[in-house]
């Protein structure tokens, strides 16, 4: 993926201090909270940054790189899906935000799933990503590559090199990618998924944004709209998973129409 946001010179941060990380962040622009959160293995360029410019032009846009990713460290704890959305809450403590809104891809998506289960007052719209509710949300092909060769939605050669790229370039330890990647594969495939009744209770409305040749399977993503209060679903055709945040002339316009109408019904100001 083509990376823009080095463009623009972080506000804040690089580091807060969060539950033992040294997480790396970037803040960019003003305006309403959004957070960022990354796909596994991913980084913040190589994730959004042909979008983050756009969405910085009239938001204050705070970029994450969750634990064992980018420039945040890997530490001796271990790696969970309740971690990492407390991570989230506690650097938006640090920086004193009560409230965002949330987009995150693939694995940022569970995170931000997580996260307003955990942390419901502090999220007001959400944006999910390639994301899932239950391990049977994604094709088994995805969830057992071997037994399905040559599948075309899974990533390229060429896409694994360019995470890996862009990890070595970044990463305080270079050198970690491949043990990181296999505790991070070993953390998804552990992951069974939420209750019904604890994605029921899901406040925050939410986009659903899938490819049509994409991990999740086009009937979960459907069966999250009725889960998911008030949730909409964007189907981009002709699209794998890693094709969705290329997409960028289709899912910013999309994404700034959501989150940019009314904050819901009753939540903080």
């Amino acid at each position: 993926m083509t990376s823009k946001s080095q463009d623009l010179a972080p506000a804040a941060g690089p580091y807060a201090p969060v539950n033992g990380l040294e997480m790396y962040y970037e803040v960019h622009g003003t305006g309403r909270p959004l957070v960022l959160l990354h796909g596994g293995l991913l980084t913040i360029d190589s994730n959004f940054g042909a979008m983050l410019p756009a969405f910085a032009t009239s938001r204050q846009v705070v970029a994450v790189e969750l634990q064992g990713h980018g420039r945040t460290a890997d530490i001796d704890r271990e790696l969970t899906l309740e971690h990492l959305a407390d991570d989230v809450a506690g650097l938006l403590d640090h920086l004193g935000i009560a409230r965002a809104d949330l987009f995150g891809f693939s694995l940022g998506g569970l995170v931000s799933t997580e996260f307003a289960i955990r942390h419901p007052r502090r999220v007001d719209r959400m944006v999910l990503g390639s994301s899932y509710l239950r391990q049977d949300g994604y094709h088994e092909e995805i969830r057992d590559p071997e037994s399905h060769p040559g599948s075309t939605r899974m990533p390229t050669a060429a896409d694994f090199a360019a995470m890996k790229a862009a990890y070595e370039e970044v990463a305080p330890d270079p050198d970690h990618f491949e043990a990181f990647a296999g505790r991070l594969s070993a953390m998804v495939s552990a992951f069974r998924g939420w209750p019904e009744d604890a994605v029921r209770a899901i406040t925050a409305p939410t986009l659903i944004i899938v490819g049509d040749n994409d991990f999740t399977r086009l009937e979960h993503a459907v069966e999250m709209t009725h889960l998911l209060p008030g949730a909409r679903l964007a189907v981009l055709p002709d699209t794998t998973h890693m094709d969705v945040m290329r997409r960028t002339e289709h899912v910013v316009p999309m994404v700034e129409t959501f989150l940019g109408q009314a904050r819901p019904e009753g939540s903080a100001p």
